[in-house]
């Protein structure tokens, strides 16, 4: 091979190697789609999908229990990521998720990420995600534990979430600047450390580079939960569940049910009608039936969306 076509090999596999690294860090809508196959609703611009608002709100009153109920029944029993920090504590997260991977640093790799970023106008790897956030979203980042000058969010980066979103974030990793973020009306966030460092944006001599970002909107792990882009994240109670985004209506209405029917019982016991026996075990049609009635009787009363109940009546036998 003489060397004029040795060059032109070797500059080929370049431009194909950097179109591949190009496409490694964020996932194209073609890739995506096809990760999400069970999900037949609408979607954002990059493919993500997009759970609609109403069932985004109504998430908010489902209880960790009823989602992996629902979950572990429909075959999804790793869902939940537990063994958190939080930022405050008493209110829930509930939002779509856009992921993001970090690594160990390694300088070959974070130069050839950092060289396609900077072609397509990026600069900061820890903002490059940050930078696609929308309302309602949650950034959740596998930041792989890192702690000392691991931190790629601080009040800062924090603020710039919490004004895109609305939310706050799920992130495996050490935040700084605590103080700071707790003064973030809203910024509900769960965590993994603190420390006062500050993850190394560049490369040089006196730079110990710790991190490099290698996925956005890829699959990634929290603790031991695989999370995909579009995932409903919610919350509460010290846990985070990531459901998947066909099983988020599901969820929502079979708790809706399960809560009319927690209303039904506890009324009926204090009004001595039913025994806790009868209530607390699989009920008798004529409390079914008692409870169908109870139903029509409420339904412009109820916390749970009239159609939801019209629907559950529609599909009962009697």
């Amino acid at each position: 091979m003489s060397t004029m076509k040795r060059l032109l090999l070797l500059f080929t596999m370049a431009l194909t190697l950097t179109r591949v690294n190009a496409q490694s860090v964020q996932i194209t809508r073609e890739h995506l789609i096809a990760l999400t196959p069970d999900w037949k609703g609408e979607r954002f611009p990059d493919g993500r999908p997009k759970v609609p608002d109403n069932i985004i709100k109504r998430m908010k009153a489902v209880s960790v229990e009823e989602a992996w109920a629902t979950l572990s029944n429909a075959g999804y029993r790793y869902q939940i990521a537990e063994d958190w920090q939080m930022i405050n504590p008493d209110s829930v997260l509930v939002g779509r998720a856009v992921t993001a991977t970090f690594m160990p640093g390694r300088p070959d790799v974070w130069k050839a990420v950092d060289s396609i970023g900077r072609k397509e106008g990026r600069r900061a790897q820890n903002v490059w995600a940050v930078e696609m956030l929308v309302k309602g979203d949650v950034y959740v980042a596998d930041q792989f534990g890192a702690k000392k000058n691991g931190p790629t969010i601080g009040d800062n980066v924090g603020n710039a979430i919490y004004a895109r979103t609305g939310n706050g974030i799920v992130y495996d990793g050490a935040l700084r600047d605590l103080e700071g973020l707790k003064e973030i009306g809203g910024f509900t966030s769960y965590y993994t450390s603190y420390d006062p460092s500050y993850h190394n944006p560049g490369m040089g001599a006196s730079r110990d580079l710790t991190t490099m970002i290698v996925g956005i909107n890829q699959p990634t792990r929290i603790r031991t939960v695989t999370v995909m882009p579009g995932d409903v994240v919610l919350g509460k109670m010290g846990v985070v569940v990531f459901i998947p985004p066909h099983l988020a209506e599901r969820i929502v209405t079979t708790s809706e049910i399960v809560r009319l029917r927690d209303m039904f019982g506890h009324q009926r016991l204090r009004e001595g009608k039913y025994t806790a026996g009868q209530i607390d075990t699989r009920w008798a049609d004529e409390i079914e039936k008692d409870f169908s009635k109870w139903l029509n009787d409420h339904l412009n009363e109820l916390p749970v969306p009239k159609e939801t109940i019209q629907q559950f009546l529609k599909d009962r036998t009697w």
